[in-house]
């Protein structure tokens, strides 16, 4: 297994892998237009960089991330933003290679933290985070508006 940074020749993979997202959360298994994941991680304004897992030519899963700032006083934070590993390749140690290259992401860009979230109503992932010796934040409440 590889981790690699996506380049725009995989947005059709990533389209796919959004799809699988959004059916492991209860919706339909519908791909977005390619051509949207293209502008939004390869346009001029790129939102996320997104990380595959390859066993040689399969992909296995993605990570996303970006950098937020401030997180303490001026320094940078690396935010993962999306984990997902498809069904296929689970329990194979794919979620811990990419978090590890989230990681390593972060401390090359100089970042003083790793943060996410996690739905609570997702136990695999809970106990995926715990197991790596992550600590929930309750001094947090997540909002959501839209635009």
């Amino acid at each position: 297994m590889r981790i690699s940074e996506a380049t725009e020749a995989d947005s059709n993979e990533i389209a796919r892998l959004l799809g699988e997202i959004e059916a492991y959360y209860g919706g339909p298994d519908t791909a977005p237009p390619a051509d949207e994941v293209r502008a939004a991680l390869f346009g001029d304004r790129p939102a996320a960089t997104v990380l595959l897992a390859r066993d040689d030519d399969q992909v296995l899963g993605m990570a996303s991330y970006t950098f937020l700032w401030p997180a303490a006083g001026a320094d940078t934070s690396i935010y993962l933003k999306e984990l997902f590993v498809r069904a296929s390749a689970r329990r194979r140690g794919v979620a811990g290679e990419l978090m590890d290259a989230v990681a390593e992401a972060g401390r090359a860009a100089g970042c003083s933290r790793l943060e996410w979230t996690a739905d609570a109503d997702n136990p695999p992932a809970l106990a995926f985070y715990e197991a790596r010796g992550a600590k929930e934040n309750p001094g947090k409440v997540a909002y959501r508006q839209a635009l």
